[in-house]
Parts: C-alpha cells; structure tokens; sequence
C-alpha cells in the first residue's frame, strides 16, 4: 500500500492488468482494494513459489497468467501487452533489467505449463529454479519498467523522480 506519485504500488499493478478475468492478489487482504480475488500462500510468507502455487489454484480456466510483484514503481498495462505479444510458441515471457537480469516477477506465462512446473511443495522453493524449466522468451525493459521498491531509498528516488521510469498512464 506504500505511496509513489499518488497511487499505492499495489494499484500499479493491479491497473497494469487492466482486462484480466480473474485478478488474483495473493497475501493479505488490504482494505479498499476492490476487483480482486484474495488468495493467501501457505505458509504465509512461504515465498514467490507458494505465492504463484496460491495464486493459480483461484484461476480456472485461463490460458494465460501474469505474474507481477507487488513492489513495481513503473509497471504499465503496455508492458503486460508486450510480454503476452512476446510469448509466441514458448511457455512465457519475462522481462529482463537494463542490467540483463531475468525479473521472474514480470512476466505472462501460459497457465497449464505453470502448473506443470511446481513443485508439489512450494514454500521457499526458487522462483528462478522453477521459471527456468520453462521456454521463456526474454524482453527487455523499456525506460525502467522493472523498477521496484525494497528500501526506503527506493521510494524516495521514484517518489522524487521526474524521469520516465515512473509515467502514469490511462
């Protein structure tokens, strides 16, 4: 729910998959959050895996996933849109920093394939052990877009920052 530029990094998200049927946020639930199915990981704070494992057993039927973290100061719909355009025939896409660095919490994945791949008990697995089984084709970032917030120097930097690395968009 922490602020940047107005707006919770837990709503950039969310307005990034703009159109998704169901949006699904795993953790706990956070008051005024509306248009979204809660879903809980277990352990609670058992990691990205068992965040990803919580998070797919509320989606039916879907072919698609996106899986965004919650931290993401400059996450946009049209990133969503490029990585889903970039799958092709591979299992998914994710977005790579402008360090070269996969950001497995940025991706569009095609949803039985993602399934196939967990383990059977997925608290403090390695979200790179498991994304890595797959076919995964890689996207570069544009302008910053996997920029994330994980120190308060992180948030002053975004919240301060008039570069495009944070755009709204609407």
């Amino acid at each position: 729910m922490l602020q940047i530029g107005g707006k919770p990094l837990l709503r950039r998200a969310i307005d990034a998959l703009e159109g998704a049927d169901p949006l699904v946020v795993v953790g706990p639930e956070r008051a005024g959050v509306t248009g979204v199915r809660w879903a809980r990981e277990d352990p609670p704070g058992g990691g990205p895996v068992a965040a990803l494992a919580a998070g797919l057993a509320v989606v039916d039927a879907a072919a698609w996933v996106a899986v965004l973290a919650g931290d993401l100061a400059a996450i946009r719909k049209s990133t969503v849109d490029r990585l889903r355009a970039a799958v092709g025939s591979a299992d998914g896409a994710t977005l790579v920093d402008g360090e070269g660095r996969p950001q497995w919490l940025i991706g569009v994945w095609r949803t039985g394939r993602l399934r196939a791949v967990l383990p059977a008990e997925p608290a403090n697995a390695s979200l790179r052990k498991v994304l890595g089984a797959l076919e995964v084709v890689r996207v570069p970032e544009v302008a910053g877009e996997s920029a994330d917030v994980d120190t308060p120097e992180d948030r002053l930097r975004y919240s301060a920052s008039s570069q495009p690395s944070y755009r709204p968009w609407g």
